[in-house]
């Protein structure tokens, strides 16, 4: 019979793991990974807003994908464009990036996996005797040591030919030049925290649900337990 239990530690593990998931995928899918020098606008490209001359631009870098202005865009309202730059995996600009993107995805298709899982916790505990909660716990940790390896490759990339015309010539490998970190390298490393945060809290998940509380109402014949 399947005893649906739901505990304060259990539900707050299911949303971390959720969160988590989705922050590193976003991060991954961005391209504001780093934040290219300023380029001044030209004297035709004109805000539509102020009628006034547009203000310099910083272009966005990503792992396989950029955000860049384009001029003489009369009839639409956006002014940026964004999208891949690398139509396979093999035109990614570094090989560094190449395996930034190989960890990242690896580690993300973990976290996806395991939060997609998190949610049928509520009613299965264990596979084959094992507690879901520990082996979830485990993958995190493996997916999180993935995602470590990633960001750690990923500056190693920054003196490819695509990286130094966004940051200038002094970028190189751990030097970022002209550039600066955008939102999606800090998230991605949040996530990161979060992911080891989430693995170790996946055993005091599996600590609630199977607490000597739990028990008592399984056995007063209760299919809903609901425990704070």
């Amino acid at each position: 019979m399947c005893h649906v239990i739901v505990t304060c530690r259990s539900m707050l593990w299911t949303l971390l793991s959720i969160v988590v998931a989705f922050a590193e995928l976003i991060a991954f899918m961005s391209a504001d990974w780093l934040i290219g020098r300023a380029k001044p606008s030209s004297s035709e490209d004109v805000d539509n807003r102020t009628g006034g001359p547009q203000e310099p631009y910083h272009p966005t870098l990503g792992i396989y994908g950029r955000c860049t202005r384009i001029s003489h865009m009369q009839f639409s309202r956006r002014d940026t464009l964004c999208g891949p730059y690398a139509e396979n995996f093999s035109e990614i600009a570094s090989g560094f990036w190449q395996a930034t993107a190989i960890f990242l995805a690896m580690g993300i298709m973990i976290l996806c996996t395991v939060a997609f899982v998190s949610v049928f916790t509520m009613c299965v505990q264990s596979i084959m005797k094992k507690s879901i909660f520990n082996v979830c716990g485990l993958l995190q940790g493996i997916a999180g040591l993935f995602l470590i390896l990633g960001l750690i490759l990923y500056p190693a990339g920054w003196g490819c030919q695509k990286a130094t015309s966004y940051c200038g010539p002094y970028a190189s490998a751990y030097k970022l030049g002209d550039c600066s970190l955008g939102w999606a390298f800090y998230t991605a490393i949040g996530g990161t925290v979060l992911t080891f945060i989430c693995a170790v809290f996946s055993a005091q998940a599996e600590i609630a649900t199977s607490s000597d509380k739990v028990q008592e109402e399984i056995e007063e014949g209760k299919n809903l337990i609901c425990l704070l």
